[in-house]
C-alpha cells in the first residue's frame, strides 16, 4: 500500500503544481501508517493480473473520461425529451472543435459507452453512465479533500481537482475521502459517487422553477466559473443555506430572496445556477 501511495503521488506530481503537490503529499504522508507492509504475494497477484489482461475491458484515456463526465453532467442539465444532448453543446462545453467532439463520439460508441443518434444528440449507455460516476467520484472528492484539508475556497478547486483527478487510483481516492471525513457532497453540492459507479440522485428543483412565498434549502451550485462562484458566495446561496422566496417577476425577471434578516435581488440567470429543495 505504502509503495502504491508513493507511486501516486509521484504520477499526481506531473498534472499538479509543485507546491500544490507537495503540501498534498506531505499532508497525506503525515496521516499514513508506517506499519503496512506490502503482501508477500503481490508478486504472484502482479503476475496474474498481467495473464488476464485479455479478459479485461479496454482501458479508457483520460481524455475520455473526461468526455464521459462532461457528457453526464450536460445530461443533467439539458437533456432533451429523450434524454439526448448535443454534440454541439458538448463542444461549446468543452471549448473544442465539433470535428474534435466528433472523432471522440465515434471512439466512446465503438467502446460501448454512447448511443448517437443523428439529428438528435448523443446518450451514455449504462457502462457509460458508470465509467462517468466513477470518474467524477475522483474529481469530487479531490475538490473536498483540497476545501477541508488543504484550506482552498469553493471558487478556486474546480481545475486543480481536475488535473489531480486523472491520476487518482482508488485507494488514495478512498484515503483523501476519509481524511476529509466522509463528505457526501462536494462543495458545490454534487453528490460524490459510490466507488462502484452509483449514485445517490438529490431530488432538487432549479430555483427558477419554484414557488414564491415559500422556504428551500440550496442544494447544489451548478457553475464552475470562479468569478461567478465567488459573488453567489458573497450573496450567501452556498449549499445548505435557506432561503426564502418573496417575489418571482414574470417574464424572466429578477426574483427576490431573504436570508436570515438580510434581503437579496438576484437576475434570472444567476438563479438558474442553483438548485433548491423544498424545506419541510
Amino acid at each position: 500500500m505504502a509503495k502504491r501511495f508513493g507511486v501516486g503521488c509521484a504520477v499526481l506530481s506531473n498534472c499538479v503544481t509543485g507546491t500544490l503537490m507537495r503540501a498534498v503529499c506531505d499532508t497525506m504522508w503525515a496521516d499514513f501508517p508506517l506499519t503496512r507492509q506490502l503482501n508477500s504475494h503481490t508478486g504472484d497477484q502482479e503476475r496474474h493480473t498481467m495473464s488476464d489482461q485479455s479478459t479485461t475491458k479496454p482501458e479508457l484515456s483520460a481524455t475520455m473520461r473526461d468526455y464521459l463526465a462532461e457528457i453526464y453532467r450536460l445530461s443533467e442539465r439539458h437533456p432533451d425529451e429523450n434524454g439526448y444532448v448535443g454534440t454541439s453543446a458538448l463542444a461549446d462545453l468543452l471549448n473544442v472543435s465539433a470535428p474534435a467532439v466528433n472523432r471522440m463520439v465515434t471512439k466512446l460508441k465503438d467502446h460501448g459507452l454512447l448511443h448517437h443518434e443523428p439529428y438528435q444528440g448523443i446518450m451514455l449507455t449504462d457502462a457509460g453512465k458508470t465509467e462517468a460516476l466513477i470518474q467524477l467520484r475522483k474529481h469530487r472528492i479531490a475538490e473536498s479533500f483540497l476545501t477541508h484539508v488543504m484550506g482552498f475556497g469553493w471558487d478556486e478547486i474546480y481545475e486543480e481537482a481536475h488535473a489531480m483527478s486523472t491520476a487518482l487510483s482508488e485507494a488514495i481516492t478512498q484515503r483523501m475521502l476519509d481524511m476529509s471525513e466522509n463528505p457526501t457532497t462536494c462543495p458545490h453540492g454534487e453528490p460524490i459517487p459510490n466507488a462502484d459507479g452509483t449514485v445517490h440522485e438529490i431530488d432538487d428543483t432549479l430555483l427558477t422553477e419554484v414557488e414564491a412565498e415559500h422556504t428551500y434549502v440550496v442544494t447544489r451550485v451548478l457553475t464552475r466559473e470562479s468569478d461567478r462562484l465567488n459573488y453567489i458566495g458573497a450573496l450567501g446561496l452556498m449549499p445548505d443555506a435557506d432561503l426564502h422566496v418573496i417575489h418571482k417577476a414574470p417574464f424572466n425577471g429578477p426574483m427576490q430572496l431573504k436570508l436570515g434578516e438580510e434581503y437579496r435581488i438576484i437576475g434570472h440567470n444567476l438563479a438558474e445556477l442553483i438548485r433548491v429543495k423544498r424545506k419541510a
